[in-house]
């Protein structure tokens, strides 16, 4: 029998839980450790469309990149959410368990797949040091440098990752002419690495959720921000956790289906 520890065994020997952020809540979320493995669905986000895919398929381990909660909850109400989701995995015996800023770190994770998918070579680990110092080695940590493979203005940079990402739209900071070359890359919500950016040789800074005063700060020093949002910057680590996971589970003899939710939209819609 497969259990939900044997899988979590196996998460660990690509995304290790043990470097994950203090403030994160990656790992298992609901369920039992000791509960039958059948079947697994791969998501981003916990949410009540995923439970019920997860129980019309038969998937009895649900696996996404954000947990259901990082806050702590006094109440438990099972008329929203988180209480729902609750519920529906004590109902239906489905386990939850996340990959999240463990993915994020990991040499060969999240950042490291994304900037790929980007086109930036050269990726090393640390936003605050000097491409040339990092070795392919050292890449762990939250936000990636790296570079284009030749310079090229933030405008035509942003239509690349525009193209690469296919996605509709993005927002730019900065002057849509200047010419760039190395790059700094935060998945998700970079704001607490702008400092780093600033800090290093970086031209560009491509990650989701700049608000408008850290807009302005970008543009007060003459670099540049593409902002792809938080969707269009992590949608991506469903796949990349099925690529992973499936030569693991091989690797250990454990036979186990896998199917991805790719029901997922990014909640904001541009008018």
């Amino acid at each position: 029998m497969v259990t939900i520890a044997d899988i979590i065994e196996q998460l660990n020997t690509f995304a290790p839980f043990d470097i994950a952020e203090n403030w994160d809540n990656s790992g298992l979320q609901v369920g039992s450790q000791e509960w039958e493995v059948k079947k697994i669905i791969i998501a981003l986000d916990v949410t009540m469309p995923l439970m019920e895919a997860a129980k019309a398929c038969g998937a009895n381990l649900v696996i996404t990149h954000h947990p259901l909660m990082i806050n702590s909850r006094n109440v438990i109400d099972f008329n929203t959410l988180p209480g729902r989701v609750i519920e529906s995995c004590a109902k239906n015996r489905i386990s939850i368990v996340s990959v999240h800023t463990n993915l994020d770190k990991t040499d060969e994770g999240l950042n490291d797949y994304f900037a790929k998918k980007i086109g930036i070579l050269n990726i090393s680990g640390n936003l605050s040091d000097d491409l040339s110092s990092m070795q392919s080695d050292q890449n762990i940590g939250i936000g990636r440098l790296g570079e284009v493979e030749s310079e090229l203005t933030l405008s035509q940079l942003a239509t690349q990752v525009k193209k690469k990402l296919n996605i509709d739209h993005l927002r730019v900071i900065g002057d849509m002419t200047m010419m760039v070359k190395k790059i700094a890359i935060c998945t998700g919500s970079g704001g607490s690495l702008l400092d780093d950016f600033f800090c290093s040789k970086a031209d560009v800074y491509i990650t989701g959720d700049i608000k408008y005063h850290e807009a302005r700060k970008v543009e007060e020093l003459s670099k540049g921000l593409i902002d792809v949002g938080h969707f269009g910057s992590e949608h991506m680590a469903i796949d990349l956790l099925y690529e992973k996971l499936r030569p693991a589970l091989a690797k250990a003899g454990l036979k186990i289906e896998m199917v991805c939710f790719k029901n997922e939209r990014d909640p904001f819609t541009i008018v």
